[in-house]
This record gives C-alpha cells, sequence and structure tokens, in this order.
C-alpha cells in the first residue's frame, strides 16, 4: 500500500497543468457526460461476531456519471467495479474477489481554474465471482467459523479530487448485508479505499 501511495503522488506531481481543459474532463457549470478509468488499493476487514483485522487488496473500474441539474454541480455516478476484499490475522484469511457497481451521488466543489473537490455518498450492490475462507492452527485447515457470503451490500462515502482529467479519492465502504454465509454468526465486510483515475 505504501509504495502505492508514492507512486500515485508521483505521477500527479509529473503531470503538467493544462489550463484547456475542464477540471476533470467536465464542467461544473454545465450539463455534461462523463467517463472514465479507475485503479487503486483497498484496506479491507470483518467486522460483527467474527471480527478480522486488515488485509490489501487492488480496484479495477469503469465508471460512467451524469450532471442532474443545469443549476447545481450534482452529478450521479455508477461503474462496473473489480475489488478484492476480505480480512486477515494470525491463523485466519478470507479472500473475495468482486464485481461492484454503487451508485453515488457528488456535490462539485470549483477550487481553482483546475482542481475541483466532489465529496459523494450512495450504495453499493457487490456479487463474489470467487471466495476462499482459510483457519488453520498448525497448519491444518479448520472448517468453522463461516464461508463467505456471495451478495453483498452496503453503502460507501468519501471524497474525489479533480486536476483538469485526473482523478483521485479516498473513501469508507461499510457493509449492510451479513457477509457470513451461516446461521447465527454475524459479520461485515468493510474497507479503506484510495482509487486514482483519468475521467473523459
Amino acid at each position: 500500500m505504501k509504495k502505492l501511495l508514492v507512486s500515485l503522488v508521483a505521477v500527479l506531481m509529473a503531470v503538467p497543468t493544462f489550463a484547456q481543459f475542464s477540471s476533470g474532463g467536465f464542467d461544473l457549470s454545465k450539463e455534461n457526460l462523463y467517463y472514465g478509468v479507475r485503479f487503486g488499493g483497498t484496506s479491507a476487514s470483518v467486522s460483527g461476531d467474527v471480527s478480522v483485522g486488515s488485509k490489501i487488496g487492488m480496484t479495477l473500474a469503469g465508471i460512467i456519471g451524469l450532471r442532474l441539474s443545469q443549476s447545481t454541480p450534482v452529478f450521479l455516478e455508477s461503474g462496473l467495479y473489480y475489488t478484492q476484499r476480505g480480512a486477515k490475522e494470525d491463523n485466519i484469511d478470507i479472500t473475495s474477489n468482486n464485481l461492484e457497481i454503487p451508485i453515488v451521488v457528488k456535490y462539485g466543489f470549483q477550487v481553482s481554474d483546475n482542481i475541483a473537490l466532489l465529496p459523494f455518498i450512495g450504495p453499493y450492490f457487490a456479487y463474489a465471482v470467487s471466495s476462499d475462507y482459510d483457519y488453520k492452527i498448525n497448519g491444518v485447515e479448520y472448517e468453522g467459523a463461516f464461508r463467505p457470503n456471495r451478495n453483498n451490500m452496503g453503502f460507501k462515502f468519501g471524497c474525489g479530487a479533480e486536476y483538469n482529467k485526473l482523478y483521485l479519492e479516498l473513501g469508507y465502504q461499510f457493509g449492510v448485508t451479513n457477509f457470513a454465509d451461516k446461521d447465527g454468526v454475524t459479520a461485515h465486510n468493510n474497507a479503506l479505499f484510495l482509487n486514482f483515475g483519468v475521467n473523459f
């Protein structure tokens, strides 16, 4: 994760200013449609009856956004994400590879000619295309706690920063549905995320 942060900062510092571009590839002063790509990292964990520490994963996505009002810089954004979730601590290792569709509302603040801030909030819906749960004691796998549930829904919030066509966001996701596929066990999959991308 540290290497990822250093790389993202280096890219932002190396990119020159292009004054002819509007902030983020869309203009906060008029109605528009935008789309883009995202990649980044996550630090995911599980909370609830089963509480497990964080595990590092990655994110890849394609997004599309639409301005909702000509008079107010409010945008509706969605897309298709591939996300790695799970948790890891001591002898427990949970991995979940997901396809995720968020539906977030963003409000834009024009900070300068080239920079805009866009806080966001909204739900996400995820499906685990693959998942794995390992619990080992002295090298022996133990079947007991739970298997990850393939369906997951929750909310995400955070803030994005636009610099010309470049985009950087930091946020948090907290799961609402039960991540544990076992009666009597409650678990929620949460994640801190940092994504970098380009809007067109």
